[in-house]
């Protein structure tokens, strides 16, 4: 089940349509009418650099950034890839060039804090999935790191694509992409089975139905009830291994009633969350969990500081 940070081609998830609107977007919010900052420094052709300022950075976003720019009649060259590591800052200026943008000066500064936003918010999240990758390689731990929907409204896809360029696994991406049955779906029903039983009937055999529960009975009754994936919620570790340890054998069935084949029945997959961060995770990292998710993967994830800079010739 590992996840590999994806090279460079990740901006092939990007579907150029929702690249373009999304942007437009962003680019809109910014400057809904008169720029009197561009209007200041004029068209005149320009150059500017985006530096990083901090260590240990995996540097994530260039397909918005490169967006940003584009609708801005500008171009961006990039001297740091995708998803790599940035190179520690010079000692004498505490900052390291990833790209060069070329473009109409006052285009360039009307894209500068949209492209940093992005960049910041998107290498922050990438960095922190390259850490939790990290420790479970320490670990040996088969299992996925996972990232959640508790994202920033309007943000999410840069988010989302963070996570994967970073090595995690998104999880869902929205309410439509799998059937989650929490608490307060279960308390509206009446039971774990019945919510279930009603999910399985509408939600289309190609979706996945996962059930949160908060203890070792509500796990064993959402395995039997044909859960695919059951969430182990705000749980100390303890709790989470004896949790398992109440689970049946994986029983073998035949396809037909016969011993010609026979087939190991699939599995419930466990999801541990609720409170997972850095410095708690390797805790989780036990034998039969199969996913950690991290709402700290995006929410209250520190940033990566990056500048941008108007390369202006002495003599100016």
């Amino acid at each position: 089940m590992s996840r590999q940070p994806l090279p460079c081609r990740a901006a092939c998830l990007l579907s150029p349509v929702v690249l373009t609107r999304l942007v437009e977007g962003y680019l809109a919010e910014d400057a809904p009418h008169f720029d009197v900052g561009g209007y200041v420094v004029g068209d005149d052709a320009g150059t500017a650099h985006i530096y990083c300022k901090q260590r240990d950075a995996v540097l994530c976003g260039r397909p918005f950034v490169d967006e940003v720019f584009r609708q801005l009649g500008a171009t961006v060259t990039w001297t740091e890839t995708e998803g790599a590591r940035v190179p520690p800052p010079d000692p004498g200026t505490h900052r390291v060039v990833v790209a060069t943008v070329r473009g109409p000066m006052n285009r360039l500064l009307l894209g500068e804090r949209v492209a940093l936003n992005i960049l910041a918010r998107a290498s922050g999240i990438a960095s922190r999935a390259h850490a939790l990758n990290g420790l479970k390689q320490q670990r040996g731990w088969p299992g996925l790191i996972v990232g959640t929907r508790k994202t920033t409204p309007g943000f999410r896809l840069v988010e989302k694509y963070a996570m994967v360029v970073g090595g995690a696994d998104p999880h869902r991406y929205d309410l439509s992409g799998m059937v989650m049955l929490k608490d307060n779906h279960i308390a509206a029903v009446g039971s774990i089975p019945r919510a279930v039983a009603s999910a399985r009937a509408h939600a289309g055999f190609a979706v996945k139905i996962e059930v949160e529960v908060a203890t070792a009975a509500g796990l064993r009754e959402a395995v039997a009830a044909g859960a695919d994936v059951v969430m182990l919620d705000n749980m100390s570790p303890a709790d989470v291994a004896a949790s398992i340890a109440t689970l049946p054998d994986r029983p073998l069935v035949s396809d037909d009633g016969s011993n010609s084949r026979v087939l190991a029945k699939p599995r419930c997959l466990i999801e541990v969350s609720g409170g997972l961060t850095v410095a708690n995770a390797g805790d989780y990292m036990l034998p039969g969990v199969d996913v950690l998710s991290f709402g700290s993967l995006s929410q209250g994830v520190p940033h990566v500081d990056f500048s941008m800079k108007l390369d202006i010739p002495k003599h100016a």
